[in-house]
């Protein structure tokens, strides 16, 4: 909820759409939850002929139950593979950078369909003569080799009302030799299938929004936390795991741009993708949590680490289903969404991933190894002033 709202209030266009249907499914899908199905399986318990209800089958009825991981145990081994690909992310950011969208760097984009197959480097070349000094560059979109997305940041500071056609003209000519026998007004009813134009301004702009709605959801998350658990080392083993997602994701899109055959620009597009990625990942951390505040308070007197590995062990079997779920979603829309939806839904099934992964060994072992550490500084004060 709380990144739908940021989203809400820091995107625009399409964005804010996302953000707003995000928020309404997520109220719609508290209150069914919450009323709807327990009013539904009230009716069903009060039914005279009313057999008992099952939530598993003989094949899920074991499923990740009576587990006893030592994830705490692991935690240094996991801390150092998140710290080994955090340093490769890093790398390849530094070395190949991220691939920027016309949202953030400014500029025209074209998506062409042609009738046969081409390759992008033979697009390039004539477009490269066509547009001067500003450079084209042309991916390939889907599988088929048919579809190209041109951007270019040619005459991009023009403001005349004629320069788009005079571009879109330009464009035709560059591709002519793709297009057979097709005319300007062909060309750009049957073969340009979306043109979108951000001015220099505005993609600066939209860049800064972008970085402060990453920002703002991460300190309003990490207040959310630090109030529901009033500890500080949750708030902080939160923080260090959205961070761990954030940085392997971005490093993930540095290092495979250009080489996986589908778009991996970073546009406003791909920050929804990050925040709702933030917001999934943190409420499989506060399940964990609450599982340990539970457990805590049952157990008073036992051992801090055994708890907190019991409260892991317990609720794996949620993190799984809820994951699973939404993975086989974001697999089928990967699948078959469309070309311009698969980056997008890729930093989601990452996130998807991560998410899992960090809850268990990177947020609660770091909460764990916070609190530990400021027991033992007030142990040690204590035991001075005796």
């Amino acid at each position: 909820m709380i990144t739908g709202i940021v989203l809400f209030f820091f995107g625009q266009g399409p964005i804010k759409g996302f953000a707003t249907t995000l928020i309404i499914g997520i109220v719609i899908s508290f209150l069914t939850a919450v009323f709807l199905t327990r009013m539904m399986l009230e009716w069903y318990a009060n039914r005279k002929n009313a057999k008992e209800v099952s939530f598993t089958t003989k094949l899920t009825s074991s499923w990740l139950r009576n587990l006893n991981i030592d994830f705490l145990g692991k935690r240094k081994i996991a801390y150092s593979v998140s710290l080994f690909f955090i340093v490769i992310a890093i790398a390849g950011l530094a070395v190949r950078g991220l691939n920027l969208g016309i949202d953030f760097s400014g500029g025209r984009n074209y998506i062409v369909q042609f009738e046969k197959p081409t390759n992008t480097e033979d697009v390039r070349k004539p477009l490269n003569n066509t547009f001067g000094d500003a450079s084209a560059q042309v991916i390939s979109l889907g599988t088929n080799g048919d579809k190209v997305r041109i951007s270019t940041k040619y005459r991009i500071d023009d403001n005349s009302q004629t320069v788009d056609d005079e571009i879109t003209e330009q464009l035709y000519n560059g591709l002519k030799q793709f297009l057979g026998d097709n005319t300007l007004n062909e060309f750009v009813k049957e073969n340009l299938v979306n043109t979108q134009k951000v001015g220099p301004t505005i993609a600066d702009d939209i860049k800064v929004s972008s970085v402060w709605a990453v920002l703002i959801s991460l300190l309003l998350v990490s207040i959310y936390i630090f109030i529901r658990f009033s500890d500080l080392g949750f708030s902080l083993g939160a923080m260090a795991s959205l961070a761990h997602d954030l940085m392997w994701i971005l490093g993930i899109y540095a290092i495979l741009w250009g080489i996986l055959p589908f778009s991996m620009e970073i546009d406003q597009s791909f920050i929804a993708a990050i925040l709702t990625i933030l917001g999934f990942s943190v409420n499989d951390t506060v399940v964990v949590f609450d599982r340990v505040r539970e457990n805590q308070t049952l157990y008073p007197k036992r051992d801090k680490k055994q708890v907190i590995n019991e409260a892991l062990n317990e609720t794996l079997s949620r993190t799984f289903s809820t994951s699973m779920s939404l993975f086989v979603v974001l697999i089928a829309i990967f699948g078959f969404g469309g070309d311009t939806l698969r980056g997008f839904i890729f930093a989601l099934i990452l996130g998807t991933i991560l998410g899992v992964y960090s809850t268990l060994f990177v947020a609660v072992p770091v909460a764990y190894d916070l609190i530990e550490r400021r027991n033992k500084k007030k142990a040690i004060a204590k035991n001075a002033k005796k």
